[in-house]
């Protein structure tokens, strides 16, 4: 199996090679490509109701959730370091760049809203450190909307890679957060819980800062 970057290989997951994400559990899980491609359905809609205001969508994939912020009447700009990932959204219609959450991001200090939806909690696999690099990304006042495992799951880090025909990520750090570790997560980013949403099947919370 051949070795390639992690934007190589989701890009050609995004282009329509079944792939699999390894490491993440006791077998290898499909990556839901098709959920994220598709057009926003209701539930995704009851997310982006929990969002106000200017909205970064962190991790925006394809860019259905950016598309259903604009939609919403939301100022939103979606960010992935995956350049198909960004050409897709753009194709939608909707704004989106190639930009790493941890580097410099516009308008930095004035989003009032930063999404992380369909698991992107995970990115860089430490959830406190990703909750308190996107805080200093948000005006006073602003929220975070994570997008969460439900109840019966903890924290879980470790390393994971993809797989797809014959060829193979380099390794990436990747976190899963649930409901269960969620309070003490938030506590350590500086960010309080201010309401968990069960979506049908989906779980959802929306963290703002502590007040000082």
């Amino acid at each position: 199996m051949i070795d390639r970057s992690f934007t190589e290989v989701f890009a050609s997951a995004l282009h329509g090679s079944p792939t699999v994400v390894v490491g993440l559990g006791d077998e290898p899980m499909a990556l839901p490509v098709d959920l994220w491609t598709r057009t926003a359905d209701d539930h995704d809609r009851a997310l982006v109701a929990l969002c106000h205001g200017p909205t970064l969508d962190i991790g925006c994939g394809p860019g259905r959730m950016t598309e259903a912020l604009g939609a919403a009447g939301h100022l939103a700009l979606g960010i992935d370091v995956v350049d198909a990932a960004v050409s897709l959204t753009r194709r939608r219609g909707a704004s989106a760049l190639c930009r790493d959450v941890f580097d410099r991001v516009p308008g930095e200090g004035r989003w009032h809203t930063a999404l992380l939806a369909d698991g992107n909690i995970g990115i860089g696999g430490d959830p406190v450190g990703l909750l308190r690099r996107v805080r200093s990304l948000l005006a006073p006042g602003g929220r975070i909307v994570v997008e969460l495992t439900g109840p019966g799951v903890g924290l879980v880090r470790g390393w994971a890679v993809l797989e797809s025909s014959g060829h193979r990520s380099r390794p990436f750090r990747w976190a899963t957060l649930g409901l269960d570790a969620l309070a003490l997560t938030a506590a350590q980013a500086d960010l309080f819980v201010h309401g968990v949403h069960r979506i049908g099947d989906r779980w959802a919370a929306v963290l703002s800062e502590v007040a000082r």
